[in-house]
């Protein structure tokens, strides 16, 4: 569509991982082996939280949430990537980058403030113990995840109201696999230097508060819980590095993309393959192989399905 003498962009360019036909092929492999391990595994962490009684608790309850978090999260940019390794031109609409775009923050916002319930959570469990009970109520906690779907929501509105009015006339090609916000503004034909910064307060600062306070909060928490040496304190500091664990996987990449200026650095679509692919899945699984009351509630689902497949 034409607009003047300038060219109204209709859709995008990826440029992909790679240009060479024999990596595309070993990532598309690759990407898919570690698909058809991890994701299962997921939706088997969803399965044990719900069926297993000695699991119905808070921090199990918000572990499902994340787990299924993620399963959607990595359902957004994955599966096209995997197709476009076969594809010779690499090519999205302008309105697909666009909701690409919207759902890469609605979820991922929504599961950074999950990180802050589930620190909450932690937080009410040490320190309020007698109040534990009444203070995190199945109410309560259903509430939490409501704000946190509401507030990655918020969040990703705010991005892509500014966003979807730029004008892009070209060129139109995003050396990446999928569309975000910190390349999609470079193409626009206007100046963006203030929607740059609103979009840097709205997503890096929010990110870095978020980390920061997480990393206090969970710091407190085991310094407190080092001062006794019985076994529930040291199970409850083996929660708090869990959560430190999780915390840095998820905050690590999400603060390279969006802690500094808009510009391209070489390490960009490695940061950007772990923080869309490969950490998602993995956050969810590094919580469950510290914890043993899950993976014995899982190992006695495996029985069961392995025990009706003999039948």
């Amino acid at each position: 569509m034409e607009t003047g003498n300038k060219t109204e962009v209709m859709e995008f360019v990826l440029l992909g991982l790679s240009q060479t036909h024999e990596v595309q092929l070993f990532l598309f492999f690759l990407f898919l082996l570690f698909y058809v391990i991890v994701l299962p595994g997921n939706i088997l962490i969803i399965l044990t939280v719900r069926r297993d009684p000695q699991l119905d608790s808070p921090m199990y309850f918000f572990l499902a949430h994340l787990a299924f978090l993620d399963i959607c999260y990595c359902s957004i940019t994955p599966p096209k990537m995997l197709a476009d390794f076969f594809s010779q031109r690499k090519t999205i609409s302008s309105r697909s980058c666009i909701a690409q775009l919207f759902f890469l923050h609605f979820l991922g916002g929504a599961e950074i403030f999950l990180l802050i319930a589930m620190a909450f959570d932690r937080y009410v469990a040490i320190c309020k113990p007698l109040h534990y009970a009444t203070l995190m109520k199945k109410m309560v906690c259903w509430i939490l995840v409501v704000a946190a779907w509401a507030g990655g929501f918020t969040h990703s509105l705010i991005q892509v109201a500014f966003v979807v009015h730029l004008p892009f006339c070209g060129p139109n090609e995003l050396d990446n696999f999928f569309c975000d916000v910190t390349q999609v503004i470079k193409l626009a034909c206007t100046n963006t230097y203030v929607l740059e910064f609103i979009i840097f307060v709205n997503s890096g600062l929010v990110i870095l508060i978020c980390f920061i306070l997480l990393l206090l909060s969970y710091g407190v928490l085991v310094i407190r819980l080092k001062t006794g040496i019985s076994k529930g304190k040291r199970k409850a500091v083996s929660t708090c590095i869990t959560h430190i664990i999780i915390v840095f996987v998820m905050f690590g990449p999400a603060m390279y993309i969006y802690c500094r200026p808009f510009c391209s650095l070489p390490l960009d679509k490695v940061v950007a393959v772990f923080h869309t692919v490969v950490f998602p899945l993995m956050n969810p699984m590094i919580y469950t192989l510290r914890n043993r009351e899950i993976l014995g509630a899982m190992k006695q689902i495996l029985d069961i399905i392995a025990w009706l497949c003999k039948d």
